[in-house]
Formats: structure tokens, C-alpha cells, sequence
């Protein structure tokens, strides 16, 4: 699963592969959601004859970026990173009531993603069919879920020891490892204008840095060596989990990986919880509004953890992590005391241009086979209850 490199297709190759390509499949009877790949859509040449052809066909390779799909990529991933602005605004604000359990916190979240998806898992498999997924997969999803889980924890210890601008530096250390694991699970190949929207967006992500560092946001580290060493970690944590589950997506049904992330999630949280913070639980504020920030923590997570495979699927999971690094920037809906920087507007835009050259040369839909089914364990079971009825 490949991105193909079609900057120099012939307008002959082109139409050939526009004749020859086949229309989505109808859903399997057995109920998955399968597909088969759809007609793809082949970026205009650009011509370099002559400034005015050259003009002419850049615009027209512009204005095959704005399909259907990338934009609702690109409107998706804006709403994560708004959902990651939100969770980092109520968990700020729990904090400054006294109210730091962040393990605790997130266990709320992976609960509701357990009693959302897997009953739904359930009811598309048989109780039979899901514990035998569990038997030959679960091993999976546990690895997957505890990286998630200590991706979190770290990401938010971090905060604890280094300063702020260091956490927003490392925390783009995902965005390779997340390309690397790409290739590893999918041997995608990356074209030159993949790593110049990257870099672009690490470009508007400095933007960001230097407008905090210029309004003095920052504050002192205790311990800045073991700060960063935490977020080092957490953001490769990040990045191996975001490639691992779009791999999982692209492969099985949404339901079934996002609803086991939330069982092995909330198990492992849970148990990490009350090995750390079972004393503070008892001394915690559990006034109406704590539970309040609480729901809006958990809600915005869940948003993020349902969509994110969905930008995965229509996208990838690196375009997801450079999405996120608008996400200061709407910190400013919430920053009520003080004003923003001149900087932080134009380093949103720098993002979002980033976001568009990323898929200048391939398109969306080339980033990768997208095939989800049920386990072939499952159907076979089905079709064996079916002949036996």
C-alpha cells in the first residue's frame, strides 16, 4: 500500500486508468463495511513550456486538490485539533481548582468509547464471534491501547517538569515517527511535496512558539531533562500509535478498533489509576463543577477518538498529526485574559498551507489500500451458523 508517484503520467496513461478503474463495492452481506478501490483521481501535469502554461496548469493542479474528500480531510481535522484545544482547556482549568488526577481523567474517556463501540462490535459479530476476536486479536489492541495509555500519561507528566515551549517543540517529534511507521507498516513512499507540507507546518508550528516565547507564556522547568525525556517518549508513543491504527483501520471495521482501544484502554487505565492515584481520589473536589469540566474532557475525547480514524481512512495518519498543530491557535476562543499575539494568525494560515501542498502531488485517496472486513473467522463462523440453520 503505496503512495504512487504520478507527477508524469501522460494524458494517454491517464485516460487509460480513468477507463480501466472500477466502481466502489456494494457492502458485503455479511454487514462489513468492505470496499474496493474507487476510481482515483490523477493530479493535472504541470507545464513548464511557458510562464502562461505553467500558470495555467498549476491552477488546474490546485484546483484538483479541492475534492469532495480532501475537504472533508481537512474540515476533520481541524475539528480534532479543536477537541485537543478543548482537552487541554479543561484539564488546565481542573488543575486550577486542585483537581489533578489526569489517569483518572482519561479512564472516563476510554470508558465511554468501551460501552459505545463494543456493544456495537457485539451485536455485528455474536457474543461467540467477539470473544474469539478477542482470543486471536485482543494481544493487538492490548499493545496498542497500553502505548495509547502511556502516551497520555507521560504527555501530560511532562508538563509537570519542562516548560511550555519545549513540550510544543517535542511534541512535533510524532510527526517522523509517525512517517516512519507509515513505511514500515505500509511501505508508503513519500513524495518531495509530502515532506515540504510537513515542513511547512513545522514552520507555522515555530510561528507559534515564537509568538508564546515573545508574550512571555513560558514558565520555568523544575526538572527540564527529565521533562523532555517524558514528552520524548509521549510524542513517540503518539506516533506509533496514530501509523498502528490507521493500519488497523484501513484493514477492519471502525467499531471493532476504536471499541477495543476503549476495553484494553479503560483496564489499563483503570488499573494504572488506582495503583497511583487511589489516595487522591478520596481527597478530590467532586463538586457539580468538576463533573461538569469532567463531561466536557470526556466528550471532546471522544470526538477526537471517533473522527480520528475516520481521518485516517480518508487521509492519513500523518496529515492527522500535522492537523493537530493548529491547535494553539484555537486556544485563542478560550483565552479570555490576555491578548493574542499578531503572530498567531498567520502561523494558522502557514498550517493550513502546509495541509494543502501535503496532498499537492498525490491524492488522498492514494495514501493507502483501504479494505476493512470482518475477520475471515468471523465469517466463517456466520456462514457455518447459516448452513447449520
Amino acid at each position: 500500500m503505496s503512495r504512487l508517484d504520478i507527477s508524469s503520467i501522460h494524458p494517454a496513461t491517464n485516460e487509460k486508468a480513468q477507463d480501466g478503474a472500477s466502481t466502489s463495492a456494494a457492502p458485503s452481506p455479511d454487514g462489513a463495511d468492505a470496499r474496493s478501490p474507487g476510481p482515483k483521481n490523477v493530479r493535472p501535469p504541470i507545464d513548464y513550456t511557458s510562464p502562461r502554461t505553467f500558470a495555467r496548469s498549476a491552477y488546474a493542479r490546485f484546483a484538483s486538490i479541492w475534492t469532495r474528500q480532501f475537504v472533508l480531510s481537512l474540515l476533520a481535522g481541524q475539528l480534532v485539533s479543536f477537541c485537543i484545544t478543548v482537552a487541554n482547556v479543561t484539564t488546565t482549568e481542573l488543575v486550577n481548582r486542585g483537581w489533578a488526577l489526569s489517569t483518572t481523567q482519561t479512564l472516563f474517556m476510554y470508558f465511554s468509547l468501551f460501552v459505545t463501540y463494543t456493544p456495537y462490535t457485539i451485536y455485528q459479530y455474536g457474543f461467540r464471534g467477539w470473544t474469539r476476536m478477542i482470543w486471536k486479536d485482543g494481544w493487538k489492541y492490548f499493545f496498542l491501547a497500553a502505548c495509547d495509555v502511556e502516551g497520555n500519561f507521560l504527555g501530560v507528566k511532562a508538563y509537570d517538569y519542562t516548560n511550555l515551549l519545549s513540550c510544543e517543540l517535542l511534541d512535533a517529534w510524532a510527526i517522523p515517527v509517525c512517517l516512519f511507521f507509515c513505511w514500515v507498516y505500509m511501505r508508503t513512499k513519500f513524495h518531495w511535496t509530502h515532506l515540504l507540507g510537513v515542513l511547512i507546518c513545522i514552520g507555522g508550528l515555530g510561528m507559534l512558539v515564537a509568538s508564546d516565547l515573545l508574550t512571555d507564556k513560558n514558565y520555568s522547568a523544575p526538572n527540564r531533562g527529565e521533562g523532555d525525556a517524558f514528552m520524548i517518549v509521549a510524542a513517540t508513543l503518539y506516533g506509533f500509535t496514530n501509523a498502528t491504527e490507521e493500519f488497523f483501520v484501513r484493514r477492519r471495521p471502525l467499531y471493532e478498533v476504536v471499541g477495543q482501544i476503549g476495553m484494553w484502554g479503560m483496564l489499563i487505565n483503570g488499573c494504572q489509576a488506582a495503583g497511583l492515584e487511589h489516595a487522591h481520589m478520596r481527597t478530590a473536589t467532586w463538586d457539580g463543577a468538576t463533573i461538569g469540566i469532567l463531561v466536557s474532557y470526556t466528550v471532546a475525547m471522544f470526538i477526537l477518538y471517533t473522527v480520528a480514524p475516520m481521518v485516517y481512512r480518508m487521509a492519513s495518519s500523518a496529515f492527522y498529526n500535522i492537523s493537530l498543530l493548529t491547535s494553539d491557535f484555537y486556544g485563542l476562543i478560550f483565552g479570555k485574559r490576555y491578548h493574542p499575539f499578531w503572530l498567531y494568525f498567520p502561523a494558522f494560515c502557514v498550517v493550513i498551507l502546509g495541509l494543502v501542498i501535503y496532498f499537492w502531488h498525490a491524492t488522498p485517496e492514494e495514501q493507502g489500500k483501504l479494505d476493512p472486513q470482518r475477520p475471515e473467522y468471523i465469517m466463517q463462523a456466520r456462514r457455518h451458523e447459516r448452513d447449520d440453520a
